[in-house]
């Protein structure tokens, strides 16, 4: 159980953290 919570945690923490700095290297690799 625990680990299907700290799943969601750290799925939670990427969506909203590290979405931006993600989306920014992504543009990057486009470029």
């Amino acid at each position: 159980y625990w680990i299907a919570l700290k799943a969601f945690s750290l799925a939670k923490s990427l969506s909203t953290g590290n979405s931006k700095s993600f989306f920014v290297r992504q543009t990057q690799i486009k470029k």
